[in-house]
């Protein structure tokens, strides 16, 4: 099962014109269901216009704050972002999956650390959780935030920002990176690409005082961010990247050619709640998402674009073709885990396991 829980819409607050904070009334029969940890996500789910739409949203709340909420922010073109911004209100009830994902480290109080995020737009979303939650369970540690927005009228959480500033003025650098605003200083005009990233470790942040990094945002500024980090000398490994599947490109999956007098059907096992199910699909010709809800199997599964990792299972047989991946890192694929919504099978029998997924 997708384990969705109907909870209802607790409030409903307009950060910016197009953006609305979401939190949820979380009863307590459910309070272990819904713990989280800083960068985690939330997938929702409504009926729109007939159609069961299902989207990711970013927790933006601290883990001590006790308060389960999420950022929307309307895109054009987004069904389930539109009608949120347009119709949501406090005592609607939505489908809500226990929290999920792993854009985040390992807190220590006794830490001494010098955390540095790269957001764009709505991907502060979790950054803000990661923020406050790291400034709460760290007392020693820095955290540095550069926040890329066309101008101040865009910027969302504003003054939750500023009154973090405010509460740790000594442990919380906060800058502006503004691409439609003029600002005094030169450096923190136009958008938060490569060479800004560049610029920004040659005159305002040493790559040897960075321990972790976080970057959120659209694919562009994610890879040039990666990059002018790695090239500077930060290890891959103390880079956590999350994509938000509004901001890639739609891809579209090409079968191999098979030859025709050579049966390539696989059997496939999905592994769910304990529950073994077992179907036929041809080789590389669609996802195991896709085949599994064609036969009737209720899957886990939000954005299909290889972003969310909704719908993460471990591979324990066989072997699949990954059209593309935001989601995984290299630690993970090594241990076997797939992204169900991306997977082609290629052998003649494959068996993925939802319940190892975490």
């Amino acid at each position: 099962m997708s384990k969705f829980y109907p909870l209802r819409v607790a409030g409903v607050r307009n950060e910016t014109r197009d953006t609305i904070a979401v939190t949820f009334d979380v009863p307590a029969e459910l309070a272990d269901s819904f713990k989280y940890q800083q960068g985690q996500h939330l997938t929702l789910r409504a009926t729109i216009g007939g159609e069961d739409v299902r989207r990711s949203y970013s927790i933006c709340s601290a883990v001590q704050d006790n308060l389960l909420r999420v950022a929307i922010k309307k895109t054009s073109g987004g069904m389930f972002s539109t009608w949120a911004n347009e119709s949501l209100k406090p005592g609607d009830v939505l489908e809500v999956m226990p929290p999920m994902g792993h854009f985040n480290v390992q807190l220590a109080p006794g830490n001494a650390k010098h955390y540095v995020a790269f957001a764009a737009g709505s991907g502060i979303t979790p950054i803000l959780s990661i923020i406050k939650t790291t400034l709460n369970e760290e007392p020693n540690s820095l955290f540095t935030l550069f926040y890329g927005n066309r101008a101040s009228s865009t910027v969302i959480f504003k003054e939750e920002l500023t009154d973090l500033k405010d509460t740790h003025m000594q442990r919380l650098n906060l800058a502006y990176v503004m691409s439609r605003e003029q600002q005094d200083i030169e450096l923190f005009n136009g958008r938060i690409t490569k060479e800004k990233v560049e610029h920004l470790l040659q005159h305002w942040i040493s790559i040897d005082d960075i321990d972790v990094a976080f970057i959120c945002g659209p694919e562009d500024m994610m890879l040039g961010v990666s990059a002018a980090l790695q090239e500077a000398g930060l290890p891959k490994q103390s880079i956590k990247i999350e994509l938000f599947a509004a901001s890639i490109p739609k891809h579209e999956h090409k079968p191999r050619a098979f030859d025709p007098a050579v049966a390539h059907d696989t059997e496939v096992t999905v592994i769910m709640d304990g529950s073994h199910t077992t179907f036929t699909m041809e080789k590389d010709k669609e996802s195991i998402l896709d085949a599994g809800l064609r036969h009737g199997i209720d899957m886990r599964y939000s954005c299909k674009g290889g972003v969310c990792s909704t719908c993460r299972c471990k591979l324990l047989d066989g072997k699949v073709d990954m059209d593309v991946n935001y989601a995984l890192e290299d630690y993970e694929i090594a241990r076997g885990f797939v992204l169900s919504c991306q997977s082609f099978p290629v052998t003649d029998k494959v068996v993925v396991d939802f319940d190892q997924a975490e």
